[in-house]
């Protein structure tokens, strides 16, 4: 049975090629309502394995259900991995320190 898009094996990546990667499809990324995009988690810390999620926070002029879930897919068929994806204002006080490692695109 062939493996859906997010289940094939994860290619790697570094912080510098998923930023990349984001600036060169920021015309696509809005038009899910993206205001600013950027990666935080063990890809900005350079701390990845082969099994990790790419981190993304997002701020979203819109963040309707359709905007969000478009949104989260559209990263893991771009990325072939899963996506953590955080929406900045949903950002709870104990998770503060993820707006300090941010890398925005």
């Amino acid at each position: 049975m062939p493996l859906k898009e997010t289940q094939k094996k994860p290619r790697k990546l570094s912080s510098k090629e998923i930023v990349a990667t984001l600036n060169k499809h920021k015309d696509e990324i809005a038009r899910f309502g993206v205001v600013k995009i950027g990666l935080f988690g063990s890809f900005a810390k350079g701390k990845q394995n082969e099994k990790s999620d790419v981190d993304i926070l997002v701020e979203l002029d819109n963040s309707s259900f359709d905007n969000y879930m478009g949104l989260k897919l559209f990263l893991e068929r771009l990325f072939k991995r899963k996506v953590d994806l955080v929406v900045k204002k949903n950002l709870k006080p104990a998770f503060a320190h993820v707006r300090k490692e941010v890398i925005y695109a």
